[in-house]
């Protein structure tokens, strides 16, 4: 997948995890973009560590989309945590 694959995978992620987490996030066009991108790596780091496949091989595939998005939760989840328990804490 190239660059323009992955910052698209990233946007559409990063938006429908914004959508599924309950919360406000104000996060920009930018750092959505980068949420969905990190989401992928992330959710694909874990699928190949539990033996399920590579699924941030092929843009249209499902398990990539799926991938992307349960990753991105999981960084929304991450920050809303760490937010939480020490008022808000800037994470860059």
């Amino acid at each position: 997948m190239g660059i323009i694959g992955w910052i698209v995978l990233g946007l559409v992620a990063g938006i429908i995890a914004k959508r599924i987490f309950p919360g406000g996030q104000g996060l920009g066009i930018v750092m959505t973009t980068l949420l969905g991108v990190g989401g992928a790596l992330l959710g694909g780091l874990v699928a190949s560590l539990l033996g399920v496949g590579d699924p941030i091989d092929e843009f249209w595939d499902f398990s990539t989309w799926v991938a992307a998005i349960l990753g991105a939760v999981a960084i929304l989840w991450l920050a809303s945590t760490l937010e939480g328990r020490g008022g808000r804490r800037r994470l860059v």
